[in-house]
């Protein structure tokens, strides 16, 4: 089985451009980080987009596999930082850290929990597409509900 995702990139001036998608309805505007010459500022750069492809792929892996096992949450979330290193004078992405925090009802499925975040981060198609590290930290907090009676 295979897929294709489609992703035009027209250059718009400077170190800009715009990228598009004939599948999605929005446009985004991509340039070289500012800590280049002739980066900008407050647009996404190919540094964001590796780190928000491991991230988002990450969520959406804990996603199915958390639905597959039935697992009930209330909150996911995940911070990502990718790091980008010059290694034998070329630039790398050479690791990404994940900080997943999740937030779940019941105290007897905090390690159930733990094996499915560790599941997600050792099935997610991008982590294993890239030579980057990947390393994840999970958070997993218990938010018990309590009964109130009157």
């Amino acid at each position: 089985m295979t897929h294709d995702y489609q992703v035009n990139l027209n250059w718009i001036a400077d170190r800009k451009g715009i990228l598009s998608s004939p599948e999605l309805p929005n446009s985004i505007e991509v340039a070289t980080p500012p800590q280049f010459p002739k980066g900008m500022e407050n647009i996404w750069s190919p540094e964001h987009f590796f780190t928000a492809a491991v991230s988002s792929c990450f969520m959406t892996t804990f996603l199915a596999v958390a639905d597959n096992l039935k697992l009930n949450f209330i909150s996911f979330a995940c911070d990502a930082k990718g790091k980008l290193e010059q290694v034998e004078g070329k630039y790398l992405m050479t690791e990404v850290n994940l900080l997943a925090k999740l937030s779940i009802a019941n105290k007897a499925d905090r390690e159930r929990a733990e094996r499915i975040l560790q599941k997600a981060e050792t099935a997610c198609l991008i982590t294993n597409s890239v030579k980057a590290k990947v390393n994840l930290v999970t958070e997993i907090e218990v938010e018990e509900l309590t009964q109130t009676g009157f």
